[in-house]
């Protein structure tokens, strides 16, 4: 059985041209009692935005503008996650601490310099958000006094792997109030064992 193939026919690429970019399409609006999934930015379905350890902050500043988001994932050369920066982070007191303490100019912090390490970061587990709300979440980062909350997948080597995050900056568009989450911060393993009992 012998197919003839055909020579598609192609043409110049044009000026302007852009790009497909996946979209997660969250609700518009959602309320406390919703599922808490209705409000995670889900990493299986939009790309986690990444920067280097030593690309300078201003740097992760243009990244987030452009990209329209307010936390960078900090990765290493295989993407495994460092730490993060967050919006907060680049106009907290963090890079003029670094500034003072290092001797050297603002525009030559580096991520590394004010990034909250791996080692410094809680995550909620997918298991225990199935059944969670958008309640739960909010009063998880009000807690907590925390812009953002890491979500993670269990892996069958009882491993790791970041599947999406919580915002506080999301969950307020879609719930159509503000959220504010300043507060005293406790640890996310401390909020683990309370919502166990």
């Amino acid at each position: 059985m012998n197919r003839t193939y055909q020579t598609i026919p192609a043409a110049p690429l044009q000026k302007g041209v852009t790009f497909h970019k996946p979209r997660q399409n969250l609700p518009e609006r959602v309320t406390l009692g919703d599922p808490a999934m209705q409000v995670m930015t889900d990493f299986t379905i939009v790309t986690a935005y990444t920067i280097f350890p030593l690309e300078t902050i201003e740097a992760a500043r243009a990244k987030m503008i452009h990209r329209g988001v307010r936390m960078l994932l900090v990765v290493d050369d295989q993407n495994q996650i460092l730490g993060l920066i967050t919006a907060t982070d680049l106009t907290g007191e963090k890079p003029m601490q670094v500034v003072q303490t290092q001797g050297i100019r603002h525009h030559d912090v580096l991520v590394k310099d004010i990034m909250t390490p791996r080692e410094r970061l809680e995550v909620l587990c997918m298991d225990d958000l199935q059944s969670a709300c958008v309640g739960d979440i909010v009063q998880t980062l009000k807690a907590h006094g925390r812009q953002h909350a890491l979500a993670v997948e269990r892996t069958p080597d009882r491993g790791q792997i970041l599947r999406g995050m919580f915002s506080v900056s999301q969950i307020s568009r879609q719930l159509g109030i503000p959220v504010e989450t300043t507060g005293v911060a406790h640890t996310f393993a401390e909020l683990g064992a309370e919502l166990s009992r």
